[in-house]
């Protein structure tokens, strides 16, 4: 188990509540995962996802790798812009993982996976180089810097304050590197986040991450645990592997299903892993889909989990992948795989939730927009 580099200052200083993640030590909440999330939602407030793999690829054959291990085609993305998310397959056309990729230079890419997924990612992409002859370096780059995401309505003006007075004019998705702030020299300011919010992320030397924390704290911006992270996730739609995907295929249903969106397929584009194996999927039409779940205000606080049953009277037409109770609609909702003949948005079905069932309704994501 490895902290953070920061968590002793979370913990002592910030009053942060540790838990592991995979191998990681993070930061579980601080004042409280609602407060936290509404926080994000209403204002603004920052996280540290340090744990969060970071990756070069770096050579002559950068570009050509990375458009065979992922769906999306990266040709017309420009220097200083990030592609994704996008998704790298296996054979069966199951999701290794959703990644993002920004695009230093024509033979330089980094390359954001997730924590869960770093090690595996890692030699995979080592093996693809071996088998294929790919000339490319990979660099695994995760120790070298704290990762903090300010997100949230207001997070503009809070990068203002710490010296980025160029902040607003970057659009989303788009970076700038080696950049000084007040505080020091940061390495990468992105816009662009993971919570369904406009927002930022700074990598930095830890050193300066704790000015640039520190300075945070004094201007009154709250710290964001893993908790309130995830809970906003699920609000926005966006998926988290093990729950909504993975590369078993009798227990996760193809890409297609999984109703990704934001472009990370590219259809128009050929010679990926897992290519075949999704245009069958495509052309056969997938059994599951992807939905959410709105439960009616009755259902009062419940906690959807994963794994609970949905059903159309008394036949199971699906289950569920992540549910929580939602501070801003005030009421429960969950993300759920659903058999395609029952997937009718605005239907009605009933959950089982610890054995006692619910009426909810099929939904389109996100739960709730940006504002």
């Amino acid at each position: 188990m490895r902290g953070i580099h920061l968590l002793d200052y979370y913990v002592e200083k910030l009053g942060a509540e540790p838990g592991a993640y995979g191998d990681w030590e993070v930061p579980y909440r601080f004042s409280g995962a609602i407060e936290e999330h509404l926080e994000v939602r209403e204002r603004v407030a920052f996280f540290d996802v340090t744990h969060m793999g970071r990756l070069l690829v770096k050579g002559e054959d950068a570009f050509d790798f990375l458009q065979y291990i992922y769906t999306k085609d990266l040709k017309d993305i420009k220097q200083g812009r990030m592609s994704g998310p996008t998704l790298s397959l296996n054979d069966w056309a199951r999701v290794k993982d959703d990644e993002m990729l920004y695009k230093l230079g024509d033979h330089e890419w980094l390359i954001v996976v997730n924590a869960l997924a770093s090690g595996k990612m890692i030699e995979f992409f080592k093996r693809v180089r071996e088998e294929k002859g790919f000339k490319v370096e990979i660099t695994d780059l995760t120790n070298e810097h704290t990762m903090l995401a300010i997100q949230g309505p207001e997070s503009t003006r809070v990068m203002e304050l710490l010296g980025a007075s160029w902040a607003g004019s970057l659009k989303p998705l788009e970076f700038k590197m080696n950049e000084t702030l007040a505080v020091g020299e940061v390495y990468l300011v992105s816009r662009s986040g993971w919570t369904g919010e406009d927002g930022y992320e700074v990598w930095a030397k830890p050193d300066v991450a704790l000015r640039i924390v520190e300075a945070l704290v004094k201007a009154g911006v709250k710290p964001a645990g893993l908790i309130a992270r995830d809970t906003l996730r699920i609000e926005a739609g966006f998926v988290l592997g093990g729950n909504e995907y993975g590369e078993d295929p009798t227990r996760f249903p193809c890409a297609v299903g999984l109703r990704y969106g934001m472009g990370a397929i590219t259809w128009g584009k050929k010679g990926f892993i897992g290519e075949e194996a999704l245009r069958a999927c495509r052309r056969e039409g997938p059994r599951w889909a992807r939905y959410g779940l709105k439960f009616s205000k009755e259902a009062g606080r419940i906690v959807p989990r994963h794994g609970d049953a949905v059903y159309v009277e008394d036949i199971q037409v699906g289950w569920v992948t992540s549910g929580m109770y939602s501070p801003v609609l005030k009421r429960a909702i969950a993300q759920a795989y659903i058999d395609t003949r029952y997937a009718v948005v605005g239907e009605e079905v009933e959950v089982s939730v610890k054995g006692k069932r619910f009426e909810a309704k099929i939904v389109d994501f996100p739960f709730v927009a940006k504002k």
